[in-house]
């Protein structure tokens, strides 16, 4: 559907792009995740149009659209402030589009009625100056605007950042399930792990304007290809030197020459020992309630390690107990010091 072939973008002399390869399916939720800075957006705006690269191609179902005007590659566009007009009723903000292709007035009615109703905009709402909604419907309003001329393909610049954490939860729900009923080909601009993680098909992991990892949510959870998407993509424990001898002492077959994690859930307190897994004695010094889960900071050697217990309401250490943290050393991704700072998310 979306290919993009060996994209280079530099603003003068820095080189925001580095040979960018990305090929997004028909119909796929395809997400840019990274820190700020990492080149994510720029890639957007370059599919988009917005941005021309200095060499590379983009091409949509098999046309080259590389030096393509913006208007005319039939891309929904949904910015991060949603750039609509303020003083424009929700309808004429939603019409827009339609009216600048010259359709007639009864169809434009038609198809912002029919995609207001897809989005949850009520007929009360369609009269409104954009002003008078709140965030979140507002947002719904820069979705519809952007769906209204049924764009082949609709690229999203972090558009629920302005919004307040729940609020946040509860769209992107609906985000995702508006994506899934109409079927359109999404690319998803984010520095947020949990929404990249819950939103998406696959993810590409940025960093310093080179694609670190492209995979499904377990594959880069799981999976990780890289030290940084490891440290980026959910919270992680890094085994300290003594944690990893250990380890080896009690049979397990740890690199320690690598820098290597392990995920907080994948360890386990007070639990049996089973074939391969290593019981290091350690003690709690803080808990972190979370209701569905319970966030144990144990004092291991000579690191304090995280890990995350299921709450059943039974088994709930104190701090000071003594306890004993399992791991399985198969769990361990592994990888080869790079000599640069690690960022974490």
């Amino acid at each position: 559907m979306i290919k993009l072939n060996d994209i280079v973008v530099k603003f003068g002399d820095f080189t925001a792009l580095h040979d960018i390869n990305v090929h997004v399916k028909e119909g796929e939720f395809f997400t840019f995740l990274g820190p700020s800075g990492c080149g994510k957006t720029t890639t957007l705006r370059t599919i988009t149009g917005f941005i021309e690269p200095v060499s590379g191609t983009v091409v949509v179902k098999d046309r080259d659209i590389t030096h393509v005007p913006i208007e005319k590659r039939n891309i929904g566009i949904v910015f991060q402030s949603y750039a609509l007009f303020p003083t424009m009723t929700v309808y004429d903000n939603i019409a827009f589009g339609l009216k600048i292709k010259k359709l007639k007035k009864d169809e434009v009615d038609r198809k912002v009625r029919e995609i207001a109703k897809k989005v949850d905009l009520s007929d009360e709402q369609l009269k409104k100056a954009v002003s008078q909604l709140s965030g979140g419907q507002q947002q719904r309003v820069a979705i519809a605007r952007a769906l209204v001329t049924e764009p082949a393909i609709i690229c999203m610049d972090e558009p629920l950042s302005n919004l307040d954490a729940k609020l946040r939860v509860q769209l992107r729900n609906e985000l995702k399930k508006m994506q899934k009923d109409f079927g359109i080909t999404t690319i998803y601009v984010t520095h947020d792990q949990e929404e990249a993680l819950t939103l998406s098909d696959r993810i590409a992991v940025f960093n310093k304007g080179y694609i670190e990892q492209i995979g499904t949510p377990n594959e880069v959870y799981n999976f990780s290809k890289t030290e940084f998407v490891c440290n980026f993509i959910g919270d992680i424990n890094r085994l300290s030197d003594a944690v990893v001898a250990k380890l080896n002492v009690a049979g397990a077959q740890v690199d320690a020459a690598k820098h290597n994690y392990i995920r907080l859930e994948r360890l386990h307190v007070n639990t049996d020992v089973r074939d391969g897994q290593v019981a290091l004695p350690g003690t709690v010094s803080m808990r972190e309630y979370y209701g569905l889960y319970i966030k144990y900071y144990i004092d291991l050697e000579d690191q304090t390690i995280k890990v995350i217990e299921k709450n059943d309401g039974v088994r709930i250490y104190e701090e000071g107990q003594q306890v004993s943290v399992v791991i399985d050393p198969r769990d361990i991704m592994a990888y080869e010091p790079s000599g640069e700072d690690v960022v974490e998310a």
